[in-house]
C-alpha cells in the first residue's frame, strides 16, 4: 500500500462520516415536520457505507487487483428513507394535519437515537483524522531521514 493510498483511505472515511453527520442533522432538524411537499410527515433518513473498490476492466486487471492490498477506503452506497420504523401517532385534534380521528402522524425520528448516532459518527470522524495525522507524521519523518546529514 502506498503512502498516498493511506491518505485517500482516511479522507474517504472523513467524507463518509461527514455525510452521515449531515444526514443526522437533517433528521434532527425535521423532528417536528408533519407535512412535506408530498403531504406526508418527514421520514427519517439513514446512510449505508460500503468498501470503495477499484473497477477492473480486464481479467489481467482483476488478477493484479487480487494480488494487491484490497482496502481502498469507504464510500456511501446510498441514503435511504427508513420505512421500517412507524410514524409516531399523537392525539391533537386542533392540528391542521390531524386525521379524521384527531391523530397527527409525526416523523419517525427519535432524538435520543439521532444524538447517539451523531456521537458515533463524530468519534469515527475523529478516528480518521487521527489516522490521517499519523500517516502525515510518518511521511514527514521519512522526508527528514533523507535530509538529515
Amino acid at each position: 500500500m502506498g503512502l498516498f493510498q493511506s491518505f485517500d483511505i482516511c479522507a474517504s472515511g472523513m467524507s463518509a462520516e461527514r455525510l452521515r453527520m449531515d444526514t443526522i442533522a437533517q433528521n434532527i432538524a425535521n423532528v417536528n415536520t408533519t407535512r412535506t411537499a408530498n403531504g406526508t410527515p418527514y421520514t427519517r433518513k439513514s446512510v449505508i457505507f460500503e468498501e470503495k473498490q477499484l473497477n477492473p476492466v480486464t481479467f489481467n486487471d482483476t488478477l493484479e487487483y487480487a494480488k494487491k492490498f484490497k482496502g481502498n477506503g469507504v464510500r456511501v452506497s446510498s441514503v435511504y428513507d427508513d420505512k421500517s420504523t412507524d410514524y409516531i401517532m399523537e392525539y391533537d385534534p386542533s392540528n391542521p394535519d390531524a386525521d379524521a380521528d384527531g391523530y397527527v402522524a409525526r416523523p419517525n425520528v427519535n432524538t435520543v437515537t439521532e444524538m447517539t448516532n451523531l456521537i458515533d459518527a463524530s468519534r469515527a470522524y475523529e478516528a480518521n483524522v487521527t489516522a490521517f495525522n499519523a500517516v502525515k507524521s510518518m511521511a514527514q519523518a521519512g522526508i527528514s531521514i533523507g535530509t538529515s546529514s
